[in-house]
């Protein structure tokens, strides 16, 4: 399974929002390591092969006002990504190094994907036949538990059974203090744990514990300093050294477990939630100790996933769209946080990254859910719960469906329209919601979900019956784009909306119901090909000649086999994106060369042939394997240039799997 991709940024550590950290260069040794938002969460890595000392990770010196030559960087000889691991292979001096990241999101395993703990393996045998005396040393900087690096931190060590524990913390504990969208989390503990053994030490100190062991292979005992230190006085680690011993041919290996409590995740209308792995009370220690009881175990059922997600996406549309899989899965998960209500149900909750950070955002749900669907439909009911509980409340004045239920982690209502109609896309949610409950109740066939909150997915029918053909004026989920009228792919969601409902009927035995909605759609579909059509295309918006977008919403008309819409409208569609192609991309429409990743996707997913779906990706491909901008996976860049416009880590990546979701589905 070796990724042919040069990633622009590879997940290291990659379990929520706020415990995300990547390397964005081509060596793990060229830059600090970073959390998505860019702002470094630094670890550094050393080897000491035969008394010579070299880099693997960071670098040894966290700030450059002092001149310091740092030691020389192992050769990285490969890199392999699947979609729960990333691994490195460094070569130098007759021993050959592996050093593997891995967090087991199992989508399946609700306790495992909640829980806040990820591995790093290290692993090192000789190459050249001859035994070499090696040591190696890892740390982490206290970058990752604070906001900025002007905040104080506070530490401790301890035992856990056979582990030692390194704990820090922020110096001041507020809980659930801020919202917004470039920032990281400053309470709570941030853990390394290492198992205890005479080939194992551990520390806390300074980052000129870095110095000492590229002079000697030891670290001298820590002296005593200041406990309550800001972050960038002197960069306050949690580090160890692991001795290899006199390593031949066979593979000397250790493990580490990073690790953080956030005490409490999510507040959700008042009340303070704590992640789901808490629920029953488990302690942050026994978390740790059962991540490491349980790693053996947990590395095979992660195997065995990534290679049978490879083979899928391989069958679906070939090794790059494999690739697009891989790159995407752990970034999908890792923009949620999982919770439960204090009534028992399960919440999904993302986080709308690097635009303006929304809570639960209904437009960022439903392109993401093509992943969920596959391995777990109860995430997706997750994600809906939120915006089912802020519509029916007194606080939510409109007969249309919310974007969000406020700014992440604070779930207490929308915050950024001030309830105005200005921000809000009435067409966009309401069909996205129909969309998401259809897809949901279908994909397992369980509709009590749908019962549930059947009041408001009728007001929202009904709305969309009434308001949904011709868009006014107002916004959809490419609100970059600003606003628009009579918005063609817009209305396709809004029928499809309609034809979802009329699903969500039929599942429940409402013969009469179901053929309403399924002729309202009909009728609504004829219309729209009336409006829309442009001879050998479709327009962007009604009465715009000339004009086209990616026609992306159809897909739903395809996976649901509804039959809403006339194939030829499909077929047409699709010859003209690939007539319509720029270097990196066919464009979203025609006013701007630029593209959205998870729509491309969508778009290319609807051709009938398989040749042509992937003559629509690899494009896509292409800009990820050679764009100038180091970040998380976009979704939205330069079809010309491959350059990010804007957005990084954002679950709607997800997306990517529409093919595979498509080829899997069951009418």
């Amino acid at each position: 399974m070796r990724t042919a991709m040069r990633p622009p940024a590879v997940p290291l550590v990659t379990v929520d929002p706020y415990f995300s950290v990547w390397s964005m260069a081509d060596n793990l040794s060229d830059d600090f390591t970073r959390h998505w938002t860019g702002k470094r969460n630094a670890l550094t890595g050393l080897i000491m092969i035969d008394g010579l000392p070299w880099r693997f990770a960071g670098f040894v010196e966290p700030n450059s006002e002092n001149y310091y030559t740092e030691p020389k960087a192992m050769k990285q000889v490969d890199l392999q990504l699947t979609s729960l691991s990333s691994t490195y292979t460094f070569e130098e001096s007759g021993i050959s190094m592996c050093v593997s990241f891995m967090t087991p999101l199992l989508l399946e395993d609700l306790e495992l994907l909640s829980r806040p703990a990820s591995y790093v393996s290290l692993a090192v045998k000789s190459t050249d036949g001859n035994a070499h005396k090696v040591k190696i040393y890892f740390d982490v900087s206290g970058e990752w538990c604070v906001n900025s690096s002007d905040q104080k931190v506070v530490w401790q060590q301890s035992e856990a059974g056979e582990l030692t524990l390194l704990q820090m913390s922020h110096a001041e504990q507020e809980i659930l203090n801020r919202s917004g969208d470039d920032i990281r989390i400053d309470w709570g503990h941030f853990y390394m744990a290492i198992k205890r053994s005479p080939q194992t030490q551990a520390y806390i100190g300074l980052a000129a514990m870095r110095k000492d062991f590229v002079r000697t292979g030891e670290v001298s005992r820590v002296k005593e300093f200041e406990m309550t230190r800001a972050v960038k006085e002197g960069t306050p680690v949690m580090a160890c050294i692991l001795d290899c011993g006199e390593v031949g041919v066979d593979e000397v290996s250790h493990l580490i477990v990073l690790a953080y409590d956030d005490l409490y995740a999510i507040e959700y209308f008042g009340d303070k939630l704590q992640a789901y792995w808490k629920r029953n009370g488990i302690t942050a220690s026994r978390m740790i100790v059962d991540a490491f009881l349980e790693y053996t175990e947990l590395k095979k059922r992660c195997d065995t996933f990534d290679f049978q997600l490879w083979e899928d996406g391989v069958k679906a549309g070939g090794e790059q769209y494999a690739e697009l899989l891989v790159l995407a899965y752990r970034q999908a998960i890792a923009a949620h946080k999982l919770v439960e209500d204090t009534n028992g149900n399960l919440l999904f909750m993302s986080k709308e990254c690097y635009s303006n950070g929304c809570i639960a955002t209904v437009d960022v749900s439903y392109p993401s859910i093509p992943l969920f669907l596959l391995y777990n439909p109860e995430l997706v009911r997750g994600m809906m719960r939120p915006i089912f509980k802020y519509a029916a409340s007194e606080a939510w004045s409109f007969e249309f469906a919310p974007h969000d239920v406020g700014q992440y982690p604070l779930a207490n209502g929308q915050v950024y329209a001030d309830n105005s109609m200005e921000g809000q896309m009435p067409i966009e949610e309401c069909g996205n919601m129909l969309v998401m409950a259809a897809a949901v109740c279908l994909v397992d066939k369980q509709v009590d979900f749908a019962r549930e909150n059947w009041q408001l997915l009728s007001e929202w029918a009904g709305y969309l019956v009434v308001n949904g053909l011709d868009p006014a004026n107002q916004l959809c989920t490419d609100d970059f784009a600003g606003h628009l009228a009579r918005n063609a792919n817009l209305s396709i969601k809004a029928i499809m909306g309609v034809a979802s409902f009329a699903l969500l009927h039929e599942l429940m035995g409402n013969v009469e119901e179901a053929e309403y909605f399924r002729a309202a759609a009909r009728d609504m579909a004829v219309k729209w090909e009336q409006l829309a059509n442009d001879q050998d295309h479709y327009q962007l918006a009604f009465g715009q000649e000339g004009t086209w977008s990616l026609k992306y919403n159809l897909i739903w008309d395809v996976i649901f086999g509804t039959r809403i819409f006339d194939e030829n409208i499909v077929r047409k569609e699709v010859a003209w994106y690939l007539n319509n192609q720029d270097k990196y991309g066919t464009p979203l429409d025609s006013r701007e060369a630029y593209t959205k990743s998870d729509w491309l996707v969508w778009a290319a997913a609807l051709a009938s042939e398989q040749a042509d779906f992937v003559k629509l990706i690899e494009p896509l491909w292409n800009s990820l394997n050679e764009t100038p901008d180091r970040i998380p996976f976009t979704d939205w860049y330069d079809t010309k240039q491959a350059r990010q416009m804007n957005f990084q880590h954002r679950s709607v990546v997800g997306g990517i799997y529409i093919k595979l979701l498509k080829d899997k589905w069951k009418h």
